[in-house]
């Protein structure tokens, strides 16, 4: 249900242009507003998601709620005539979205923690799956860790007892766990934090800002861009770049999966924020080739493909699970996707076509400027001690002790 779900939201980003237009009588920049409502919408379901992820009953109930919703209003789109109502159904939409994309990665970084790059890398449906499996929704064979050696990881089921944080600075002791947006940002929770551990969530997000605005903006107008002159591409053939694009994400996706056991999150963020730049360059100096379109838009589908669960899992990792990075993360991605496809619908309006490429040139080179500003904060971020235990929260009545062997 999630699989399809996530694909009717996908689909709807490119392929349709042109048809809401027609069916609302609307132009570009109207259009331009609907997808903003959306996005602000899920920006606000990012923060908020946080609410429902106490438990994983919670968290799976939250899915599943959020799902159906999404599934209800691709039912009523069809019959959504007028603008403004197009805009408020695709809001709810995006309050759905949200929530399912936070709740859904801080509870694989939750369990998976040093292994939740792997994870972040699969499909909505393996993750949803695995969520129901803890909590005994279904029944399977239990089998060994994969990734984790045994005598890297011991779990063990006890009753709840007082984290031992003694390894800690004696000012910095964050909140056990991660809780919603508002208890995770309280102030007392940061108290004595070093100045590098705010410039990590700072510029984390600020990568994310620009590497998931742009796949909005560049899903939402290259229909946009392939038709206008000088390409001038015939409709039905523009309407297959959107596709292309979000297939390649797709495959890239899968290709992380084995790389990301072997590779670090740091090494993989740059290589797809380097080849961001690198791919926007040669569409901008090949602007008149239409066969480089199409290969430039599945590159650019592949480089940006794993950023945002490489970067989760690099951020997690650098803060040793004990910061707020993914709830921050999630809302810096929100943010960078509602405001960059706004601004790039405006420009494109008003500058004409060769803006947009323009336009992505300049987003993936502050995207590669922050994760060089973000690689330099970790270098001055004190390492924290090795050898503690972290408790996380599996139910509302147990606790799973995790007990890491460092090295």
């Amino acid at each position: 249900s999630v699989f399809f779900s996530f694909g009717l939201c996908i689909a709807f980003l490119g392929p349709t242009l042109l048809d809401l237009r027609c069916q609302t009588h609307s132009s570009l920049p109207q259009i331009s507003w609907v997808f903003f409502s959306q996005q602000f919408c899920l920006l606000l379901g990012s923060a908020l998601g946080g609410v429902f992820k106490r438990t994983l009953a919670q968290s799976l109930w939250a899915l599943f709620t959020s799902t159906l919703v999404i599934s209800l209003v691709f039912v009523v789109i069809p019959f959504c005539h007028d603008v403004k109502v197009l805009a408020s159904v695709m809001a709810l939409a995006g309050l759905a979205m949200g929530c399912i994309d936070t709740v859904a990665n801080m509870q694989l970084v939750r369990i998976y923690q040093k292994d939740s790059a792997f994870f972040l890398q699969l499909p909505v449906p393996l993750a949803v799956l695995f969520l129901l499996s803890k909590e005994r929704l279904l029944t399977c064979r239990q089998r060994k860790p994969l990734l984790l050696a045994a005598d890297e990881l011991a779990l063990e089921t006890r009753p709840p007892e007082k984290e031992d944080t003694s390894s800690l600075a004696p000012k910095f002791q964050p909140h056990p766990g991660q809780q919603d947006l508002f208890s995770c940002c309280q102030r007392k929770n940061f108290q004595g934090a070093p100045y590098s551990f705010f410039a990590i969530h700072i510029t984390a997000a600020l990568v994310l800002f620009m590497t998931d605005g742009m796949v909005g903006a560049y899903s939402a107008f290259v229909y946009s861009y392939a038709v206008e002159k000088p390409l001038s591409v015939g409709h039905k053939a523009a309407g297959y770049l959107p596709s292309l694009f979000w297939g390649f994400i797709t495959l890239g996706r899968l290709i992380s999966i084995p790389v990301s056991s072997r590779v670090r999150p740091s090494t993989m963020v740059f290589v797809n924020v380097a080849g961001v730049v690198i791919t926007f360059l040669l569409l901008l100096i090949f602007s008149y080739n239409v066969i480089f379109l199409f290969v430039g838009t599945a590159s650019l589908g592949l480089f940006l493909s794993s950023t945002f669960p490489s970067m989760l899992a690099y951020t997690e990792d650098i803060l040793q699970y004990k910061g707020c990075a993914t709830t921050v993360l999630v809302t810096g991605a929100g943010i960078g996707e509602m405001v960059l496809q706004m601004l790039v619908g405006s420009v494109f309006q008003a500058q004409g076509s060769y803006s947009f490429l323009v336009c992505g040139v300049i987003f993936g080179c502050l995207a590669f400027t922050f994760y060089v500003l973000l690689l330099f904060f970790h270098r001055m971020h004190p390492e924290l001690s090795s050898g503690y235990d972290m408790s996380v929260s599996v139910t509302g009545s147990t606790k799973c002790k995790i007990h890491y062997h460092l090295q």
